[in-house]
């Protein structure tokens, strides 16, 4: 299976041992096989025995992780998608990242290819935040400085929060950004209740063309991208069978959040919507919202951000102990793969002119297939050999071949309306001083 399976991620006792014996049976159909796991997995996971570890990292509870989530990502109420990672770790209790998963399916190609594209793909994540950070400032200051300034500001705040080594540390963090979030997204809505702004009939449905509509789809795609995280979270949890109850908690907070928001929000905003859409008041609301919204624009990508240095981190150190350790070379290390990645999704917001379409063009290339494709890919490889062996497996098997067709469409379909976006705008200069609120 590749240098993940070997001496690093067993015990030393068990070096020699068969990785086909880890899990005889590694599969579930059903979501309902994990709970009937009363075994140990035979080999350790990512992290190993912390018991004398001077930094642990197996020590997040499931509403920590219920916090990271609402913090850092979108999630969509795709409960069997969201879950089938759950039963991907616990039949292969090594995987960390999607890298991971990729050398599990595929080898060392799909490690690379897994791991490449988790990187990317939240890299530009952190981007976004940055970019979202200074469209912020430009709102609140009415463009009191250049643009590139508060980008800087954003960058070195960002940098300085990322730095706790355990999720545990940084999802302290995400009750601010909760509440930042919470507040500021009832106050636009209680403002546009009040304020009225639109007058004309509210449209369910619009015509409009393949093109700018794929667009927008690529573009909720990627705002509903966290499921490329869902296995660095996992694998600090104290026990990884609470993943469910993080997971539920937080897909009933972010649902109802969304529903109400947005319902309100377009009764009474219509058509004059704004994106992002805490511009969708008067002037001063949208200062005030903006405001308050600062902590969970920075926070967001925080998490992110631990996300992408986390999986480079433990990619370097994970087959020594270096990691547990709080000595030079392990804590050095850490505060430089975390400035490398903050510069590397700075200066990819500030350089490209066409960042919202290049983001397009990232959710089609990556995000539907870890938000989709790979939730599939995972059952079926579980499942290998035993597709229709029952008239639930036979119905099970079809979804998720229908689940592997949307990723697809939204791959191919996305790649074509993100390419034209970005072969059609005549865009703007890079690192311009300029207002972009």
């Amino acid at each position: 299976m590749g240098s993940m399976l070997e001496e690093g991620s067993r015990p030393a006792a068990d070096a020699e041992m068969d990785t086909d014996r880890v899990h005889p049976d590694a599969v579930s159909d059903g979501e309902r096989d994990f709970e009937k796991q009363d075994s140990k997995p035979e080999y350790q996971d990512a992290f190993g025995d912390e018991e004398y570890a001077e930094v642990k990292y197996k020590t997040l509870s499931w509403c920590h992780g219920c916090r990271d989530g609402v913090a850092g990502y979108s999630l969509p109420a795709r409960g069997g998608g969201c879950l089938r990672p759950r039963s991907f770790k616990w039949a292969y209790p090594h995987i960390h990242s999607m890298g991971d998963a990729g050398e599990v399916i595929m080898g060392r190609f799909g490690r690379e290819l897994f791991g490449t594209g988790q990187l990317l793909l939240v890299v530009f994540i952190m981007a976004s935040h940055i970019l979202t950070f200074t469209v912020a400032m430009n709102s609140i200051t009415d463009h009191g400085t250049c643009s590139i300034v508060f980008g800087v500001v954003g960058l070195v705040i960002s940098f300085v929060l990322c730095l706790p080594r355990t999720l545990a540390k940084v999802s302290f963090l995400s009750v601010a950004s909760f509440i930042s979030v919470f507040s500021a997204v009832l106050i636009v809505m209680i403002a546009v209740g009040v304020q009225r702004p639109w007058h004309g009939s509210v449209n369910a449905t619009v015509d409009t063309s393949l093109y700018k509509a794929f667009l927008a789809v690529c573009n909720i795609v990627f705002s509903f991208s966290g499921h490329v995280a869902f296995f660095g979270f996992m694998a600090e949890l104290k026990d990884p069978r609470d993943y469910p109850k993080s997971l539920f908690l937080l897909q009933g907070i972010d649902t109802c959040l969304y529903i109400v928001a947005a319902v309100v929000i377009y009764c009474y905003a219509g058509d004059d919507v704004t994106s992002p859409a805490l511009g969708s008041a008067s002037t001063i609301v949208k200062k005030v919202a903006y405001g308050i919204a600062l902590p969970t624009i920075i926070i967001g990508g925080v998490v992110n951000g631990h996300v992408a240095c986390k999986y480079i981190y433990v990619r370097m150190w994970r087959h020594s102990d270096r990691m547990h350790k709080r000595d030079l070379v392990a804590t050095g290390s850490w505060v430089l793969i975390g400035l490398a990645t903050w510069i590397v999704a700075w200066i990819i917001a500030e350089a490209i002119p066409v960042f919202n379409n290049l983001l397009s063009l990232v959710a089609s290339l990556f995000a539907s297939w870890f938000t989709y494709g790979f939730s599939a890919l995972f059952w079926l490889y579980l499942n290998k050999g035993r597709f229709f062996s029952t008239p639930m497996k036979t119905a099970l098997t079809l979804l998720n071949i229908f689940i592997m067709g949307i990723a697809c469409c939204i791959c191919g379909l996305g790649l074509y309306v993100s390419g034209k976006a970005l072969h059609d705008d005549p865009s703007s200069v890079s690192f311009s001083c300029a207002n972009n609120a």
